[in-house]
């Protein structure tokens, strides 16, 4: 029996009936998240356009330099993730799973980076309702800008580790040959949510480092 036909379940006729349900169930899903995060840019937008000096000065606050490293971490790791894919549809397996502990890797340095970030600017006081000891006339409207930052990067690093957690599996599982090239659907699902998470990140990156911060 092969791999295919053994993960074939009982309602549907055949392995492409299947795999286009579980393709369309996908992109359901991935559709709301983009909807969620788009709610999040769409607020963080009209509060930077009312609190314009206010905003400028807490995008300076932040770390460019880590925000683009983990930019570049999260783009390498989005192609690990599409070569691991390509090469199972080869046929491969090895390197397919290396490639996904690489993704995985990358996904988890991203994850650390983002908590040396979180910890300095604890320190600088810039964590609202924890630890926040700026003063001045921008301190008040500032303090909206933070609490945005926390809430949008903190549920996208929340995607982030689903995602880790998720390739390890699917790591683990192209390690015991459990897909192949006529079967790979969890695999190419899971690839789909990776890019998600980079295509956000890619969003997050101009809006929260960028915009203003030469202002």
């Amino acid at each position: 029996m092969s791999t295919e036909s053994a993960m074939l379940a009982q309602q549907f006729d055949d392995a492409a009936q299947q795999r286009e349900a579980s393709a369309l169930g996908m992109w359901t899903f991935l559709a709301t998240e983009a909807l969620f995060f788009g709610v999040l840019f769409a607020g963080y937008t009209v509060c930077r356009v009312r609190f314009p000096a206010a905003f400028a000065a807490g995008s300076r606050h932040t770390d460019m330099l880590l925000g683009t490293i983990e930019t570049a971490v999260l783009l390498t790791s989005s192609c690990a993730v599409a070569l691991a894919l390509r090469d199972v549809q080869l046929g491969g397996r090895r390197v397919a799973a290396w490639l996904l502990v690489l993704t995985a890797a990358l996904g988890l340095s991203f994850l650390v980076m983002h908590g040396f970030e979180y910890y300095s600017e604890y320190r600088e006081g810039l964590i609202p309702g924890i630890r926040y000891t700026q003063q001045g006339p921008l301190a008040g409207p500032m303090q909206l800008f933070f609490c945005l930052y926390y809430f949008i990067t903190g549920f996208h690093s929340l995607h982030v580790g689903i995602g880790v957690i998720l390739l390890l599996v699917m790591a683990r599982r192209t390690w015991r040959a459990r897909f192949s090239a006529q079967y790979y659907t969890p695999l190419e699902l899971s690839a789909l949510y990776w890019h998600l998470v980079d295509i956000v990140w890619i969003f997050v990156y101009p809006l929260i480092y960028l915009v203003g911060r030469a202002g």
